[in-house]
């Protein structure tokens, strides 16, 4: 059978490195996407003894840079049977009278914005095979708001409502689409939340096993391994110690 090409964006850290890993040893010939180039170029280095791996280096928030990464694919790497959209950021946590605008931004522009550039795109070379498979990462976030997480939250309602609307428009061609929301997951997320300070991240998973990024990779494989006439539209997965977006148990 000839392997499948998975696009995964956001494939330096966290989930998207995470499935980069798993995929390679499972059949699929990867085309790995982020900004932070000299990652990508390791992560390929390792990956590369295991199946075909190129990449490409640009910012999923910008449509220009987008069209251009992808206009460069050629041959066979022109067909993309799986996308994976896992790009995605979290940044402040404050009420909305205190919110940073920038913050705003560039969670609109990254978890909407770049999941609509590339989804656009490589849905419409799907369309012409009349096949392919749409992953999109969200988050509890979507399925719950929770204080302070007004504007983040937002963009996560967002990708859950793109993500429904996408499998109505893309059903006539056979196209699955699938959405994946995360509870707690110990990736770089926090991190970047708090802007670096690895105190405040570290308590967010204080007291409990969190989900780490593999977890989530062993779902979207399942999802990928599904038969043909089988589509896992909507899946929410917590760490055992939490119940939803607010209950946590950290007894541990």
């Amino acid at each position: 059978m000839e392997k499948r090409n998975v696009l995964i964006t956001g494939a330096t850290s966290g989930i998207g490195e995470a499935t980069a890993r798993l995929l390679s040893e499972k059949g699929f010939n990867l085309i790995l996407c982020g900004r932070r180039k000299d990652r990508l170029e390791k992560l390929k280095a390792e990956l590369s003894s295991k199946t075909e791996v190129i990449t490409l280096s640009f910012d999923v928030r910008k449509n220009e840079e987008v069209l251009d990464a992808l206009s460069g694919l050629t041959g066979k790497w022109r067909k993309i049977d799986v996308l994976i959209n896992n790009a995605g950021n979290a940044h402040g946590l404050d009420p909305i009278q205190n919110g940073d605008v920038a913050d705003w931004d560039a969670m609109i522009d990254i978890n909407v914005k770049g999941l609509l550039y590339m989804s656009k795109q490589v849905s419409a070379w799907m369309i012409e095979g009349k096949s392919g498979h749409i992953i999109n990462i969200g988050s509890i976030a979507g399925k719950e708001v929770y204080p302070n997480g007004n504007v983040y939250c937002a963009s996560k309602f967002a990708v859950d409502a793109l993500t429904r609307g996408m499998r109505m428009d893309l059903n006539p061609y056979g196209i699955k689409v699938t959405s994946i929301n995360p509870g707690m997951v110990e990736t770089e997320f926090s991190l970047i939340r708090f802007k670096g300070d690895a105190d405040r991240a570290s308590n967010v998973y204080k007291g409990l096993t969190p989900l780490k990024g593999e977890d989530i990779a062993d779902i979207i494989l399942y999802a990928l391994s599904a038969p043909a006439h089988v589509v896992l539209a909507d899946i929410t997965v917590f760490p055992t110690a939490q119940a939803s977006a607010t209950i946590v148990n950290r007894s541990n």
